[in-house]
């Protein structure tokens, strides 16, 4: 006795295809997207290992005929280049740290309790966003030298705060509302302070939102060079991105040097992103709480 199954109706005009073509189109997308963004920083590495005359060449390749790290050694021996890795770690670890202390203090406080102008207090903290720093630089450094804070590190440090402490705020906020406010009540039943709640529960869960957090402030700091350039005044305390005018003077552009200082710029805050990136992931509070 054979058992025979009907066939499985299909939709009028559905095509098993169509899911697997558009998978494929998107796809394609991304690594599209992918290359345009990868590109400069592939030609930023490259260069840094071409020597001077095949940078100027006018016969440019994707990849350099001969390799040479004579021009990472010119970075590295160029003057006050300790000096400005000791500028920009102190102002840009200063800057993070206290955005991220503050900026967790302002989302708790938003996320959790309920006060008159909340939602104003909100808005305004994305209306900041839109002024350009261009914009406050004079009334910044006016500021700053009527209260002395010109040509010192702590004069940038407050800039940085201020200006990533709107949106570190709001990105923190956000994972503080997913948290659910019945694991700070369970700690306070079992004996815990606010604070200890605070501490012991809700912070741990914040990780991958101080992660997020964290890697924007420190771009915003690391990257910048107008505000800089400004206020600090003696070549001893310009940071990196300040000090990359070394490498332009009235004879020319030394372009592999700055190619190759370049690149050891960008390698703190790209090992940076690998040791926070893990943190990053959502979800770490499902399951939390029993239904």
């Amino acid at each position: 006795m054979s058992i025979t199954t009907a066939p499985r109706a299909t939709a009028p005009g559905y095509r098993p295809d169509r899911k697997k073509r558009s998978r494929h189109l998107y796809n394609a997308v991304g690594v599209v997207a992918f290359l345009v963004m990868a590109f400069p920083v592939y030609w930023l590495v490259v260069s840094s290992l071409r020597p001077n005359a095949e940078i100027r060449s006018y016969d440019q390749k994707l990849w350099p005929t001969s390799l040479t790290f004579d021009n990472f050694r010119r970075a590295i021996d160029a003057p006050n280049f300790g000096s400005a890795i000791q500028s920009s770690l102190i102002i840009c670890v200063t800057a993070v740290l206290g955005a991220m202390v503050l900026s967790t203090i302002a989302a708790f406080a938003i996320g959790r309790f309920r006060f008159r102008g909340r939602k104003l207090f909100m808005i305004v903290l994305l209306v900041v966003q839109l002024l350009p720093p261009t914009a406050m630089l004079i009334p910044l450094y006016i500021q700053l030298n009527d209260l002395g804070a010109v040509n010192e590190y702590w004069g940038v440090i407050v800039i940085y705060l201020v200006s990533t402490l709107p949106f570190a705020t709001w990105m923190i906020r956000g994972f503080v509302v997913n948290i659910p406010l019945e694991l700070e009540e369970a700690a306070m039943v079992d004996g815990c302070t606010r604070m200890g709640a605070f501490w012991r529960v809700v912070f741990p869960l914040l990780a991958p939102g101080l992660a997020a957090a964290s890697i924007f402030s420190l771009i915003n700091a690391w990257n910048e060079y107008l505000l800089a350039y400004i206020v600090l005044q003696d070549n001893d305390k310009y940071t990196l991105n300040v000090w990359l005018m070394n490498f332009t003077t009235s004879r020319g552009t030394d372009y592999g040097a700055l190619m190759a200082a370049s690149t050891l710029i960008a390698i703190p805050v790209v090992a940076f992103f690998m040791i926070v990136q893990k943190k990053m992931a959502a979800g770490l509070t499902s399951g939390a709480v029993k239904g």
